[in-house]
C-alpha cells in the first residue's frame, strides 16, 4: 500500500512521485542555485527544519554528494573544533585556545592568572587590562563557527537530510549562546541568514528566545528521526536513509562519544540541545523566573544528559590531541594557578589540588625565608600587575603552581557536561521546579561525576578521596600568602562545607551547589564566569587593580562583560546605532547583560 504524507498543499508519495525538492537530473545532482542565501530556519515554526518531508534515495544521495563535493561537511568539522579552541580546520591547539580562553575568561573566572605581560603580539599587564590585541578573541570563536557552518544551513541540498541540518544548527546555537554571555548583543539573526554585511544587533533576550526555539526544533527533528527509524522500512526514514545518516555522523562529526562505542545515534545530540536549554533557563532565573522555570522543566521532561556517554564535546581520545592547556601553562609559561582557586580547593580539601595542580616548581622568596621547590601549592591574586618574563628566575611568578600535565592529557573539552547538568537540576530543585529528583541526589551525583579526565580512564585515587571530601560539614580555615608582594596573608573567604544539609538556608544551598559546580566546570571558564556573575558564587578574593581595565569597575569588583571596543568606523557606527540600544548601556566592562541583574538570588 502506497503511503501519502501531506506537507501543506504538497502531497509526497513514498514512491517519490512528487519530490520535496525540484531538480533537473534525478539521481545525479540537485539542480539548485548554490549561491542562494535564504535560510529555511524559521523561528517559532515547530517544523522549521522540514523534518516531516519524505525524500527519495536519489534526492538524498544527490544532496549529500553536492555537500560533500563542495567541502561543506568538512567545514562542519572545522566549526566543531572551533567551539573549543581551534582554527583553520585543526583540532584544538594551544594558540587558538589561549586566545579564546586563557587570556580572558580563564582569568575572569579566577581559575588562572597570566603571570607575565610580554607577548609577541602585545602586552597584557593584568587581569582586566583592555587590549586591542587580546580583547576580541574570545568572541572570535563564534565567528569561526558561524563562518564554517552557516553556509551549510543555507544550502538547499541540506534540506534533504534535515537531521544533519539540525545537528549543525545545534553547533551554531551553542556558539551563539556562549558569545551572547561573553559580550552581549550581536547580529545573530542576520548571521543565520548568512548575510555578508550584518548590521542590526539583536538583544540578548532576542538571541536567547531564538536559540531556545531552534533548540526545540532540533530536539523535535532528531526525536522524529528516532521514531521513524524504529518503524523500520515502513517509516519515513528507511534503512538506506539511516545508513546515510550513520555514515555522515561517523565521518563528519567529532563531538559524540559514539565514535568510541562504534554505534551511531542522534540521542546525545538532542540531549545536548535540551541541556543547553536548561543552562540558558538558569541564566535567566533572576530576570524572568517564570520563563526560566518553563524552559527548565521542558528541558528535563524532554531529556537532558544523564550519563557519561551522553556528553558531547571535543575529545582528545576521539580526535587525537592533548589538552591545549598543557602547552600554554607548562611549555610556554603563560598560565599559573589563581590564588582564589588555591584558597577554595584548600579550604574544602578538594582532591583536585593534588590531582590537577603541581606545587611550586622553583624556590619562592618570602621576606624572611625561602620556600624550597615542591613545598606547597601557591597561586597568584587576580589583578596582580605582572612583570615581563616567561621563565624563572627572570620572573619569580613562574615558580607558582602550574597544571599537572599527566592528568590533563586526555581531559575532554565538554560542551555541557553531565556534572553541570546535575548541578543545574539541583538548583532547579531547591527553587521548587520539577527536575525529576531531589536537590541532594543531583548535588551528590554532580560531585561524583565532576571529574576532569576522560570517563574511560577513571582515577582510583581520586575516586577514593571523594567520600571523605563529601562528608565535610564545614570548611578548613586556610590562609594564603603572597610572596611576590611581601608575604601578605589572605584569609580564605570560603566558609561553607561540602556535605548536603536539607536544613541549610536556600542561600547556603545555592552557594554549595554553585561552588561545587564551579569546581566541576573547570576548566570551562566561560560558563564558570557566567555563573559567578549571576549568583555571586563561589566567593573569591577581590580583584586587584580593577582600574587597569577601562576604568568602569570599582576596586575589587568583577568584570561583567567583554566590551566590543571596535576600531573600524563602520563597526563603531553600527554599535552606536543598534548595539548600544540592544545592550541597554555603554560599551564598558561594568555594563551588565540582560540576565545579569543586581537583585537577590531568592
Amino acid at each position: 500500500m502506497k503511503k501519502i504524507f501531506f506537507l501543506g498543499a504538497l502531497a509526497v508519495t513514498a514512491l517519490g512521485v512528487q519530490s520535496c525538492l525540484d531538480y533537473d537530473d534525478p539521481g545525479t545532482e540537485l539542480g539548485i542555485d548554490q549561491t542562494t542565501t535564504e535560510t529555511t530556519v524559521h523561528h517559532g515554526n515547530p517544523d522549521s527544519l522540514g523534518y516531516r518531508r519524505f525524500f527519495t534515495q536519489e534526492e538524498v544521495m544527490a544532496g549529500m554528494n553536492t555537500l560533500e563535493q563542495g567541502s561543506y561537511f568538512g567545514q562542519s568539522i572545522t566549526g566543531q573544533y572551533c567551539l573549543r579552541g581551534a582554527k583553520n580546520g585543526q583540532v584544538p591547539q594551544a594558540h587558538a585556545y589561549q586566545r579564546q580562553y586563557s587570556l580572558g575568561p580563564d582569568a575572569y573566572a579566577q581559575y588562572f592568572v597570566v603571570p607575565h605581560k610580554d607577548f609577541m603580539y602585545g602586552t597584557l599587564t593584568s587581569t582586566y587590562n583592555v587590549s586591542r590585541e587580546f580583547n576580541g578573541d574570545p568572541l572570535g570563536s563564534y565567528t569561526m563557527v558561524k563562518n564554517a557552518i552557516v553556509p551549510i544551513l543555507n544550502h538547499p541540498a541540506i534540506d534533504s537530510i534535515p537531521e544533519i541540518k539540525a545537528i549543525n544548527l545545534l553547533y551554531v546555537s551553542l556558539a551563539a549562546q556562549e558569545k551572547a554571555d561573553l559580550s552581549g548583543p550581536f547580529t545573530y539573526r542576520e548571521d543565520l541568514l548568512n548575510s555578508e554585511d550584518p548590521a542590526e544587533y539583536n538583544s540578548v533576550e532576542e538571541i536567547y528566545t531564538d536559540i531556545v526555539e531552534d533548540l526545540d526544533s532540533i530536539v523535535a527533528c532528531l526525536k522524529f528521526y528516532e521514531e521513524e527509524v524504529a518503524k523500520g522500512d515502513e517509516g519515513m526514514r528507511p534503512s538506506w536513509y539511516k545508513a546515510i545518516i550513520d555514515n555522515i555522523l561517523f565521518t563528519y562529526h567529532q563531538t559524540s562519544r559514539d565514535l568510541l562505542t562504534g554505534v551511531a545515534s542522534v540521542e546525545s545530540y538532542w540531549r545536548l540541545a535540551n541541556s543547553i536549554k536548561l543552562r540558558m533557563a538558569m541564566h535567566i532565573v533572576k530576570v524572568n523566573p517564570a520563563l526560566a522555570k518553563k524552559w527548565a522543566e521542558e528541558a528535563v521532561a524532554s531529556g537532558v544528559v544523564e550519563s557519561a556517554d551522553m556528553q558531547q564535546g571535543v575529545y582528545p581520545m576521539v580526535s587525537g590531541f592533548s589538552h591545549p592547556l598543557i602547552d600554554i601553562a607548562n611549555s610556554w609559561g603563560d598560565l599559573r594557578m589563581c590564588a582564589s582557586f588555591e584558597s577554595l580547593l584548600k579550604s574544602l580539601n578538594h582532591p583536585y589540588l593534588q590531582y590537577v595542580f603541581m606545587p611550586n616548581g622553583n624556590e619562592v622568596q618570602f621576606p624572611d625565608s625561602v620556600m624550597a621547590p615542591g613545598t606547597r601549592h601557591i597561586g597568584i591574586r587576580a589583578g596582580q600587575m605582572v612583570p615581563e618574563g616567561q621563565t624563572y628566575p627572570l620572573n619569580p611568578l613562574q615558580a607558582y603552581s602550574t597544571i599537572n600535565k599527566e592528568n590533563f592529557q586526555f581531559a575532554p573539552l565538554y560542551f555541557v557536561s553531565w556534572a553541570e547538568v546535575d548541578f543545574l537540576r539541583a538548583e532547579g530543585a531547591i527553587r521548587g521546579w520539577n527536575m525529576g529528583g531531589t536537590a541532594e541526589e543531583f548535588y551528590n551525583r554532580g560531585i561524583k561525576n565532576g571529574y576532569l579526565g576522560d570517563p574511560m580512564m577513571p582515577d582510583a585515587d581520586y575516586e577514593a578521596a571523594l567520600p571523605a571530601y563529601m562528608a565535610q560539614t564545614e570548611a578548613t580555615p586556610y590562609v594564603s600568602y603572597d610572596p611576590y608582594n611581601g608575604g601578605e596573608p589572605w584569609k580564605s573567604v570560603t566558609t561553607i562545607g561540602v556535605k548536603w544539609n536539607d536544613g541549610d538556608s536556600q542561600e547556603t544551598k545555592l552557594e554549595k551547589i554553585i561552588t561545587q559546580k564551579y569546581i566541576a566546570l573547570f576548566p570551562l571558564s566561560t560558563e564558570a564566569w557566567a555563573e559567578m556573575r549571576r549568583t555571586g558564587y563561589p566567593k573569591v578574593f577581590p580583584v586587584l587593580n580593577a582600574d587597569d581595565g577601562d576604568g568602569s569597575i570599582e576596586q575589587g569588583g568583577m568584570i561583567r562583560r567583554i566590551p566590543w571596543k571596535a576600531t573600524d568606523p563602520i563597526a563603531k557606527e553600527r554599535i552606536k546605532a543598534s548595539g548600544l540600544p540592544a545592550l541597554g548601556g555603554p560599551d564598558l566592562q561594568s555594563t551588565r547583560l540582560w540576565w545579569d541583574v543586581d537583585v537577590p538570588n531568592f
